[in-house]
């Protein structure tokens, strides 16, 4: 049995689940989250809990028999309390600020690199280089982060660019002087 998929998901106070075939919609304080899952998988929910279960031991459902709890616990957990992503944007002259819901960044490119998050994500900037993204959908504000960072990554030389608040850059030394 999957140790992961067999685990059962407390549903907490202020959070509706409702399960309509193989639909799985979640209500709470923050938002709305529906999703389908596999057909082979079979969701309940019985005295405020969750359960996945599979009706086999091949390999498909077995892979998808955690897959799937987890997906369900994560949608579970931000609609309860949303998911957040922080970066820091490091480097002369380089800021960022959020403009009419739109993402404005200064990376020291010939223009400002505007990016509009994804419907459900918001985005903040509480200092000219901090960016929090925040959302009930950890896929989307996972996602939305990943393609903030890409427009200008971290190098390894002055440790200039976008990155994630808890990322270590492996800073490397430069070019060594002639030697005497």
């Amino acid at each position: 049995m999957s140790r992961i998929g067999r685990l059962p998901i407390a549903v907490p106070a202020g959070v509706d689940v409702t399960i309509d075939g193989s639909t799985v919609t979640v209500k709470g304080p923050k938002g709305t989250l529906t999703r389908t899952v596999h057909n082979n998988m079979k969701v309940e929910l019985d005295n405020g809990f969750v359960t996945v279960t599979r009706p086999d031991d091949n390999k498909l459902n077995r892979s998808l028999h955690g897959l799937t709890r987890t997906l369900i616990a994560n949608m579970v957990t931000g609609v309860n309390e949303s998911y957040k992503k922080e970066l820091d944007v490091n480097g002369v002259g380089y800021r960022v600020e959020v403009k009419n819901g739109t993402l404005c960044m200064k990376l020291g490119f010939s223009h400002d690199v505007n990016m509009t998050p994804p419907e459900g994500v918001t985005v903040e900037c509480p200092t000219p280089n901090k960016i929090v993204i925040s959302g009930p959908d950890k896929q989307k504000v996972g996602q939305f982060a990943a393609e903030v960072r890409e427009k200008r990554p971290p190098e390894p030389y002055k440790g200039k660019g976008i990155k994630y608040v808890d990322e270590v850059i492996r800073r490397k030394e430069g070019k060594a002087g002639k030697g005497k």
